[in-house]
């Protein structure tokens, strides 16, 4: 009898189970009805509800503490990011927060979805790959002053060829800082789970409340745009600006999708891409003909690629010795631009060579020589065999670094002459060292010329390259301070003062030095040789070298009885802000004829990269109807230097876009329209530029002109 009441009351207990979640039924509400009834609670008594509301929020986070603490930790990792790479003042911007915040809140809410130990695993992943990606954009924005991109990856097999340079120069201590918050979310993980404190259970509902939390921010995030924040987002060139306004996170989603436009370049935008492009050229006029036109027509052309060559180092000295004695006499004997800009993006020596030779900018994404190398282009290279030039690079490099042996048949050039076809005998930094490359491609020269008489040819350097580090190859050459003293006994004694002496910049200079040295080697055996005969020189600084900016302060404001910096104070410091710095990037541009060094001239209009095949083109007789870039003779003073960041500069001011400050070079009145014109004008140039990477529009603007023209033919 007992055993069967027993059973009876088991059946009782166990009914009584299945009908107690009834009381749950209202957490099943639709998230209309829930959000109609919390409004009338609000209605009804705002202060009660927001009570509440607090103690519920706060009930919430305690309870779900592991994963607020994963949100905080990457957002910390963002904030850091920025203020390592930006500046100090940017690592509490309300704007940043709050897109981290929406990303972390999004992309957590799946964290919901999983069992609790699914759940970890999914967080520390994210945690993990969004650690990789702040190391990588602050390692990154140290050698570049910019960010990464997914396009990189395409650029990535390069790395290994200069390997050192980006151990000693990129990586640092601080890079590794975010490394810090994985281990701390596995050193909390193991800690709550010890306590029992991780009550983060799968719930579709806290799935639902989290992508909640990450809309709200998102939309209070909303409301901080303007039209122009939104077009820099879209458009990815001023990469600064979008990392400050939208986070770090948000802005690698948005280059995510950038880095697909190619793929779908065919499907959307072409049209709205083709109609700019053909309004911005209808606009463009043939140049006028000035003083220098067809000076040189049928000459050779000789371009030297000087590899990092900043222009301080012309006419610089230490102890009474010039750093660069070679390239001051072509200076001061030849037609020298003291202002002249270099504008390149990720691509470096690649993006200044696709510039200097088609008047183009760098692509915003990815490197026109690695993504883009399969469009069609108007260049010097071709420009010039029309007129009966053989066209040829030499460089002691792989010919397959950043794609130069595909590119380079693409620009027109008939031959590279690379790494392959050079005995290695001497090496400095990443490859055979330039002295041993200029006298070994003398006679590949001479060679040329007797098969094919007249030509166009690019010597890319490579010695000159970041690290700079083997200063025992470089020869001696010191950049300390030497003074002659009259010791105790009466005798003269030379003491030193190390000046920069065991610096980043010091090592360079050094460097340059022994690049300076092999160029004259180059430029006598030539000479010897009879190539110097009906030849014009044309030599260029490809970059600048990315030093240190304290290394400059240093190098300003040394004081020799402390071997320290001056105080900002002191009367004699010279002042070297962010701006100064970026305006000594600047490279030295020359052309140079044996028979004109009676007719030196130094030229001081603001030039571009993308100005340089206009002015030669107009000196030897081609033309490019879709240079971005002036011939520098017409437009003179009027000139705007464009940036791929989107800054710009003209002789009166520098204008940083990502901060929209302006730096003022002269006395003359600047208007707020003049600076809005230039900037529509900045947006415009870059948009088109990259549009015809993009989209191939020369090719198929001129496939276009054919069908058009056909049609015409048959209408008549």
């Amino acid at each position: 009898m007992k055993k069967t009441i027993k059973k009876k009351e088991n059946k009782e207990l166990k009914t009584k189970r299945v009908r107690k979640p009834k009381k749950a039924d209202n957490s099943k509400k639709s998230f209309v009805s829930r959000f109609k009834s919390n409004i009338k609670e609000f209605k009804e008594n705002p202060k009660q509800y927001l009570i509440a509301l607090t103690k519920k929020t706060k009930r919430m986070v305690l309870d779900n503490r592991f994963y607020f603490l994963f949100v905080l930790l990457n957002v910390i990792n963002g904030m850091l990011l920025r203020a390592f790479t930006l500046g100090n003042g940017t690592i509490f911007d309300f704007d940043a927060l709050l897109a981290d915040a929406a990303f972390m809140f999004a992309v957590g809410s799946f964290a919901f979805l999983f069992n609790e130990k699914g759940r970890f695993i999914y967080m520390f992943i994210i945690t993990t790959l969004l650690t990789a990606i702040c190391v990588l954009n602050s390692a990154y924005y140290t050698f570049y002053t910019s960010f990464s991109s997914i396009s990189l990856i395409s650029t990535a097999r390069f790395i290994t060829d200069v390997g050192d340079a980006v151990v000693e120069n990129v990586l640092q201590p601080k890079d590794l800082i975010y490394i810090i918050m994985p281990f701390s979310l596995l050193f909390l993980h193991r800690r709550y789970k010890k306590a029992n404190k991780l009550k983060l259970y799968r719930s579709k509902l806290g799935f639902i409340k989290s992508l909640g939390l990450g809309a709200l921010c998102a939309l209070i995030f909303g409301f901080t745009l303007t039209g122009t924040d939104v077009g820099r987002l879209t458009k990815q060139w001023n990469r600064e600006y979008v990392v400050k306004k939208f986070g770090i996170y948000i802005y690698h989603v948005n280059d995510l999708v950038k880095s697909l436009e190619p793929k779908f370049a065919a499907l959307f935008g072409y049209d709205s891409a083709l109609k700019e492009f053909n309004e911005y050229y209808a606009d463009v006029k043939e140049p006028t003909k000035n003083e220098y036109t067809g000076m040189f027509e049928g000459k050779n052309i000789l371009v030297i690629h000087g590899e990092s060559i900043q222009n301080f180092l012309i006419g610089l000295e230490f102890n009474g010795q010039e750093v660069t004695p070679n390239l001051n006499k072509l200076a001061k004997t030849g037609m020298y631009f003291d202002n002249f800009y270099t504008q390149v993006s990720i691509g470096t020596s690649s993006d200044t060579e696709f510039t200097l030779n088609t008047s183009l900018m760098p692509a915003s994404l990815g490197t026109a020589f690695s993504d883009y190398a399969d469009k069609e282009y108007v260049s010097i290279p071709k420009l010039l065999k029309e007129k009966g030039y053989y066209t040829f690079a030499m460089h002691a490099n792989n010919g397959e670094y950043w794609n130069r042996r595909v590119m380079h048949k693409n620009l027109g050039y008939d031959e590279l002459i690379a790494k392959d076809q050079y005995e290695i005998d001497e090496v400095i930094g990443l490859g055979l060292s330039d002295e041993s490359f200029f006298r070994q491609s003398v006679p590949k020269l001479k060679k040329i010329v007797e098969e094919h008489g007249k030509y166009y040819g690019t010597f890319i350097m490579l010695s000159n390259h970041t690290p700079f580090s083997e200063t025992d190859k470089y020869g001696e050459f010191d950049v300390d301070i030497k003074e002659t003293i009259i010791n105790e006994n009466g005798e003269e004694e030379v003491i030193s003062y190390p000046y920069l002496e065991d610096t980043k910049l010091g090592n360079y200079i050094k460097s340059a030095h022994y690049a300076d040295y092999a160029l004259g080697i180059f430029l006598e055996e030539l000479d010897k040789e009879g190539l110097l005969e009906n030849t014009v020189i044309v030599f260029y600084g490809d970059h600048d070298a990315r030093l240190p900016k304290n290394n400059y302060v240093r190098m300003y404001n040394y004081d020799k009885e402390t071997d320290s910096v001056l105080d900002e104070e002191d009367p004699n410091y010279v002042e070297f802000n962010d701006y100064h710095y970026e305006l000594n990037r600047k490279v030295p541009f020359i052309i140079w004829t044996k028979d004109r060094v009676d007719k030196a001239q130094t030229i001081s209009y603001t030039m571009g990269m993308y100005d340089v095949m206009p002015t030669l083109g107009n000196m030897f007789g081609f033309y490019n109807k879709y240079a971005l870039g002036h011939d520098i003779f017409n437009i003179k003073d009027d000139n705007i230097v464009i940036f791929p960041t989107g800054n710009w500069l003209t002789k009166d001011m520098y204008y940083n876009n990502q901060k929209e400050e302006s730096f003022i070079l002269s006395n003359s009145v600047i208007t707020q329209e003049q600076i809005e014109s230039n900037r529509e004008y900045t947006d415009k140039l870059l948009s088109v530029s990259n549009d015809i990477l993009v989209y191939d529009l020369i090719r198929n603007s001129k496939a276009q002109t054919v069908d058009e023209a056909k049609l015409l033919e048959g209408k008549q």
